[in-house]
């Protein structure tokens, strides 16, 4: 049977899986803004600048590339799903290796077929989430279709912007819901941890709680889509009149070298 630490670590897991949900539908963490909440942003940037080009290849290839994440980690979910119910099928024997390790709470075979059943559920959540988000995504496809032309946004630039921005909340919406079937794969991590004994259980979900909250407010990443201090030396910069672009090589700048010495 279940002990009471099972069900406070049950519950621990329930609680830090809400409030880290929670956390993420805020604006800010200390001041931070979530990683989440800034791709939003360039997802933002990135359909507003498509409104300005005419050929949208990049854009149809940017939404494929989309949707085929989403539907790999859709078939790795029900992937999973098959192996959790295979695993309830060799109950005995993983139970008995589980019985011979060290630190290991033996709770019996309803416990362990329980314990299966709730990672079989966390897999069958997040194929769920991505199933949806896959769908969301192929609407986005076809209302970035109705997107106007340029020539079709200068003449009504309200109606191009409305178009887009259809565009963006469900392309948004799509994503929030693909992040959270990712979420649920991540903390699954976590969950093997309570086949140990619940301790363990309490402890892995927490360090993966703790590298989700890192990457989202503290990593290199996050700090790679803000908005940064322009270089002194950018590349794109204008050519001053009179001055030639550089070269990759080394520059020649004599009028002797550049004419070949004549």
């Amino acid at each position: 049977m279940m002990t009471t630490a099972d069900f406070v670590a049950l519950a621990y897991f329930v609680l830090i899986w809400s409030g880290y949900s929670w956390l993420l539908h805020g604006r800010t963490f200390f001041g931070r803004t979530s990683l989440t909440h800034a791709m939003s942003e360039r997802r933002r940037e990135w359909i507003y600048n498509s409104l300005r080009r005419d050929l949208k290849m990049i854009d149809t290839q940017i939404m494929a590339g989309l949707q085929n994440g989403t539907a790999f980690f859709a078939s790795t979910s029900i992937f999973a799903i098959g192996s959790c119910f295979a695993l309830l099928g060799a109950t005995e024997k993983v139970d008995a290796v589980f019985a011979d390790l060290p630190f290991v709470f033996h709770s019996g075979h309803a416990v362990f077929e329980m314990k299966v059943g709730g990672l079989a559920a966390l897999f069958g959540y997040a194929f769920f989430k991505f199933g949806w988000s896959y769908r969301l995504f192929n609407y986005c496809t076809i209302l970035f279709g109705s997107m106007p032309m340029m020539h079709d946004t200068d003449k009504d630039i309200v109606a191009a912007e409305r178009a887009a921005e259809r565009v963006i909340r469900m392309n948004v919406i799509a994503g929030s819901h693909f992040n959270e079937g990712l979420r649920a794969i991540f903390l699954s991590i976590g969950y093997l941890g309570w086949f140990i004994n619940p301790y363990v259980f309490m402890g892995t979900t927490s360090i993966v709680v703790f590298v989700l909250t890192r990457r989202q407010f503290f990593s290199e990443a996050r700090l790679a889509i803000m908005d940064p201090q322009l270089p002194p030396n950018l590349h794109l910069s204008p050519v001053l009149p009179g001055k030639s672009p550089p070269t990759d090589g080394d520059e020649l700048t004599n009028g002797d070298e550049l004419s070949g010495g004549r």
